[in-house]
């Protein structure tokens, strides 16, 4: 008894709908019950028709009530068509899409909304994303939307000369089927995964696909260049690339096939008698759905901060050489693994403000790095960020220390690089000169101030560097006797970012100019070197 009370409140309801569609944008009854008969299913009509609206998310929302409803206002329409057939065709224009059916590769689903939904939430569970809230994308094959025009142009050739027949029957502006879709499973989806819809940086992906449809497509189709564009989009018709927008791309990521593209592309071009003699009016039906992939993404996050690096055998990045180390470690994958540790992405991509050589130590108040975490199952609180800086600078091997950790927006990226471009470096550089330096050339090293030079690119790194001439700027510099020593020397320096330090004390065999050397008229040679500031308003 309840099952028969649930029954007909559910026919009750999609009565409802039709009455308010039909209230408002439905033409003669007759040519609503042609376009069930010829294999459109009813969300697809109620779409072309301007009629579609959430209510019409409703399951019991049939062909077999759609027929009925016709079938009490209008004598003319029987008891017994093709549209009230027990075939298993799906529809001639969303191919099943909005029943919704699909394939996977496990075989045939049941149409039903909350399938779908379940589906989609079991792929987000199994790859262990933590979401509260998502982006739907839909990408769909370029034949729907020949299907559409196919139907529009067959109801023009139908009824183009009854007096009812107006361009307001197909308007322009109908709901796409990636749109009435995303209405149908939405509401299911949210319950389903606790997390709701919006503009997101998680995106799950239903892309759909029908090769059989597509191939015969394709194949009809003619392989030609040049073609008259298609600019007339009145009188019910609808450019192929209006419908390629609405149906086929999803915000900035379009994952479109060769294939796919040269169909568009043709389709945009054909003019509508010619697609009229190439395309079978109206569409058939087809005896198996869409094939369905899911998959969810999530964009890159960025954490950001300064480092040091406290060892003078620690490169930057991994620096492998003719499948040999360089080093005993790297900057980049000491932080990354960290990161991917808490974050667990797919991977991680380091970027920093400049780079020191393998051989010298970043101190101070570090060097501003950006580590850009690809597909992350979990975005990191305050507080387990602060344990990514914590197991960073608790390691055994004191190579890598990291501060003022922050989760950060992508705006961040550009920040960083612009500074780049203005930052001041300080160095402290420990030197040797051929002769042991006099007061007056201490004092004459540190009254240089904002001093010009010229440097080509340096012979040691040639074979991988343009070879350009730079000028840069010294800004200052000190120099300071080592104790106990004669001919040992600390250079303090700061300079303008990309400056070649190593070449500017011993000359580089003259491609750097002025440099040390050539300033106190003797040899000078640099033992080591370390970073001492890195001057940019980055996350201080």
């Amino acid at each position: 008894m309840a099952a028969t009370t649930t029954s007909a409140s559910a026919e009750a309801e999609a009565r409802s709908i039709l009455e308010r569609a039909a209230e408002s944008s439905f033409p003669p009854l007759h040519a609503v019950h042609h376009l069930l008969s010829v294999g459109a299913c009813v969300r697809c009509i109620l779409r072309l028709l301007g009629a579609y609206s959430s209510a019409c998310s409703r399951a019991s929302l049939t062909a077999s009530v759609l027929h009925s409803f016709l079938e009490e206002r209008d004598d003319s329409i029987g008891g017994s068509c093709s549209c009230l057939s027990a075939d298993t065709s799906y529809c001639s224009v969303c191919l099943g899409v909005l029943l919704p059916a699909w394939h996977r590769d496990e075989g045939l689903e049941t149409p039903n909304i909350d399938n779908i939904s379940s589906k989609i939430s079991q792929v987000v569970q199994k790859e262990g994303y933590q979401v509260d809230e998502f982006t739907l994308e839909i990408s769909l094959p370029p034949v729907i939307a020949a299907n559409e025009r196919a139907v529009r142009l067959y109801m023009k050739q139908k009824f183009g000369n009854e007096n009812w027949f107006k361009d307001k029957l197909f308007p322009q502006q109908t709901m796409s089927v990636k749109e009435a879709l995303r209405l149908l499973i939405v509401s299911s989806l949210e319950k389903q995964m606790n997390a709701k819809h919006g503009n997101d940086s998680f995106r799950i992906r239903l892309t759909y696909t029908h090769d059989d449809a597509s191939q015969k497509l394709h194949s009809l189709l003619p392989n030609e260049h040049g073609r008259k564009r298609k600019t007339d989009s009145r009188n019910g018709n609808n450019t192929s690339s209006e419908a390629h927008k609405r149906n086929s791309t999803d915000g900035n990521d379009k994952q479109i096939s060769e294939s796919d593209s040269f169909i568009y592309k043709t389709l945009e071009g054909i003019e509508d008698q010619e697609f009229c003699n190439l395309i079978q009016l109206p569409p058939e039906k087809v005896s198996k759905p869409c094939h369905l992939v899911i998959s969810c993404m999530r964009s890159p996050i960025f954490i950001g901060g300064r480092y040091l690096k406290l060892s003078r055998n620690v490169s930057q990045s991994c620096w492998i050489i003719d499948d040999e180390r360089m080093g005993e470690a790297s900057v980049e994958e000491i932080i990354g693994e960290n990161v991917s540790a808490i974050c667990r992405g797919d991977s991680c991509k380091f970027h920093a403000a400049g780079r020191e050589d393998i051989d010298v130590r970043m101190l101070g108040s570090g060097r501003p790095f950006l580590v850009e975490a690809l597909n992350v199952r979990s975005i990191p609180s305050e507080i387990e960020v602060q344990q990514i800086e914590d197991r960073i600078n608790s390691s055994e091997k004191k190579y890598v220390r990291v501060r003022n950790l922050k989760l950060v927006g992508n705006e961040i990226w550009t920040m960083m690089r612009e500074g780049e471009a203005e930052k001041q470096k300080q160095y402290t550089a420990l030197i040797w000169t051929s002769r042991e330096l006099a007061e007056n050339d201490l004092h004459n090293i540190s009254v240089m101030k904002d001093m010009e030079i010229v440097q080509k690119t340096p012979i040691r790194v040639l074979h991988r560097r343009s070879p350009l001439e730079r000028k840069r700027i010294i800004h200052w510099m000190e120099i300071e006797k080592v104790a106990g020593s004669s001919n040992y020397y600390l250079l303090h320096l700061c300079t303008q970012a990309g400056t070649y330090i190593k070449e500017f004390v011993h000359g580089d065999l003259g491609r750097t100019h002025p440099s040390i050397g050539a300033i106190l008229g003797c040899r000078a040679e640099i033992l080591q070197l370390d970073v001492t500031d890195v001057k940019m308003d980055f996350l201080e």
